[in-house]
């Protein structure tokens, strides 16, 4: 197994396509090889500096949760292995970090759920109110726990552009109203389900996002990567407090340190990353993998 992959290289398999941390390429028509790289993005900025363990850890943690959360919606795992699908040299490039997954029709939307106030969230609430059209109590604080859960959906940017958050009205009439609630009922159902789990294992869920897919039959079906560090607000049970951003699990750790840079304007060419920030940034990825699957 590679110690640390920023790109995968296959030629056993024509490439689809580069996302901010993934390759997806095809097997065959109906099938996708999707490998995980350890680039990791913030502000929708890829870094240059990859993150050691961080693809094996976002694959694990989201085939244990494709898993716990099937009985709610169907996913895109096939079961087949990626070691049988590339040949021998490549082998090293997919274990621990890729899947084989159902090609589908992808739905471009990110369908968030907001448990607590947090991030991009906080900073609308504070300007004026509510998130996403959805109106909110006056006088909630940072971190705060919403009464509950919030469905606000972001249309999919381009790659390097920031996805835009809009309201449910306009998701309706761009992808129609009954695929629209489905997508919304189902995305709480899957927080809900999550977010006691992970309450048990000593993490809050602060919010997360969803990616969704229509198959051949026009069934939908969770797709990507689903309740990762990458696609979720991770934060210890232990010291939560609202007021204030709690520590994390996840990559606020790195927007944290990235917000502290003089001059940086959230567009790339990005900073370099210490060591120590691509150190601690493992760390706490790693720590979130073992205690939600351990």
């Amino acid at each position: 197994m590679t110690e640390t992959l920023y790109q995968s290289d296959i030629s056993s398999l024509p490439l689809i396509g580069r996302g901010k941390v993934r390759e997806n390429y095809a097997v065959g028509d109906d099938k996708l090889l999707i490998v995980t790289s350890d680039r990791l993005s913030a502000f929708d900025v890829v870094m240059s500096e990859a993150i050691p363990k961080k693809g094996q850890v976002l694959n694990r943690m989201s085939n244990f949760w494709f898993r716990k959360l099937e009985s709610i919606v169907a996913n895109h795992l096939t079961g087949i292995e990626p070691e049988s699908v590339v040949s021998e040299r490549e082998r090293s490039q997919v274990q621990g970090r890729a899947v084989v997954a159902k090609r589908l029709k992808p739905i471009m939307l990110e369908a968030v759920v907001r448990g607590y106030l947090a991030g991009s969230g906080w900073k609308e609430y504070q300007a004026t109110g509510s998130i996403c059209g959805i109106r909110l109590p006056s006088g909630l604080r940072n971190a705060e726990r919403l009464p509950e859960p919030i469905f606000t959906p972001a249309r999919k940017a381009a790659l390097g552009e920031h996805d835009e958050n809009v309201d449910f009205e306009t998701i309706s009439k761009e992808i129609g109203a009954s695929l629209a609630e489905k997508i919304r009922s189902i995305s709480l159902q899957l927080y809900r389900a999550a977010s006691d789990y992970a309450a048990t294992r000593g993490i809050l869920i602060a919010d997360t996002k969803f990616e969704f897919g229509l198959d051949d039959q026009g069934e939908l079906v969770l797709m990507d990567e689903v309740l990762t560090a990458d696609s979720s607000r991770f934060w210890p049970v232990e010291g939560y407090a609202p007021g204030a951003n709690p520590p994390s699990f996840d990559k606020q750790f790195v927007r944290d340190y990235l917000e502290s840079v003089p001059g940086w304007m959230k567009t790339a060419p990005p900073p370099r990353l210490p060591p120590e920030i691509v150190a601690k940034t493992s760390a706490k990825y790693c720590e979130a993998l073992e205690r939600l699957t351990c």
